[in-house]
């Protein structure tokens, strides 16, 4: 199994202490790109040297030809960037973050993982997207992500991100999509959870039907160190329906690990 291709792209620069900055690595649910993290990176970059990164054929990332699972993205992950870091990750990159800290507990100092689960969905539910996707493309899903990722007032309030967003899943290479859904009916850490020790936060918003309230309480009761927080008036985008709650959720939350605060 070959690893898959992931893209870096550094959103903005810390304005102090560029060098010494802490590293916060930003990652991607399925179907969308960077897009998602631009209105939160700037809140974030005065303290942080922030990057994210796109799922293969999502974005700047090449496709992907070959299977791979989401602790192959994790190890991507890790191998693209150097030294500890800390983590944030929605949906997929949510799993992907909860998979990094499995995989390198020395690398991720703490993780907050938005709208997502240590499961999510069917495993059969997810095969029969990948195939609608190989057979009609990642525009049939237009209408039914649209619905499921935000929240009744988002995509009115703020219209020009939505539509951007929602291009990114029409542009997403098909087969990487389909992989990547495939990914995630193998997907499920429920059982390891226990085995995480880094600062988790689990953050949901009100709206989601994807990744509810119980993901992120299952999350953050099955780790060692977990809390909990809602995004309200989001639903399973909460960084680009909500960014200025994201952006002060996860600035608190970083800073609490820093001055060694107790998650």
């Amino acid at each position: 199994m070959t690893a898959p291709s992931i893209a870096l792209t550094p959103l903005g620069r810390p304005s102090v202490g560029a060098d010494a900055a802490p590293l916060l690595v930003l990652g991607p649910s399925l179907g969308t790109s960077t897009i998602l993290w631009e209105d939160v990176a700037p809140a974030l970059a005065g303290e942080y040297r922030v990057v994210a990164w796109d799922l293969p054929g999502h974005g700047v990332s090449s496709p992907a030809t070959e299977p791979f699972t989401v602790a192959d993205l994790a190890d991507a992950v890790a191998d693209a960037v150097d030294g500890p870091f800390l983590y944030a990750g929605v949906s997929l990159g949510g799993a992907v973050g909860l998979a990094l800290a499995l995989r390198h507990p020395d690398r991720v100092t703490a993780a907050a993982i938005l709208a997502s689960g240590a499961k999510l969905g069917e495993p059969e539910a997810w095969h029969e997207r990948a195939a609608q996707v190989r057979a009609q493309s990642t525009s049939s899903l237009i209408v039914a992500s649209a619905q499921r990722w935000f929240a009744p007032d988002s995509v009115a309030r703020r219209p020009e991100l939505s539509g951007r967003l929602l291009h990114a899943l029409q542009d997403a290479d098909d087969e990487s999509y389909a992989l990547c859904c495939e990914a995630l009916a193998a997907y499920d850490v429920r059982a390891d959870l226990g085995r995480i020790d880094a600062p988790i936060l689990a953050v949901w918003g009100a709206h989601d039907a994807v990744a509810p309230d119980s993901k992120a309480h299952e999350i953050a009761d099955g780790v060692t160190r977990g809390r909990t927080h809602e995004i309200p008036d989001a639903a399973h985008l909460p960084p680009a329906e909500q960014p200025e709650a994201v952006a002060s959720v996860l600035v608190h939350f970083f800073a609490q690990q820093r001055q060694g605060t107790s998650a």
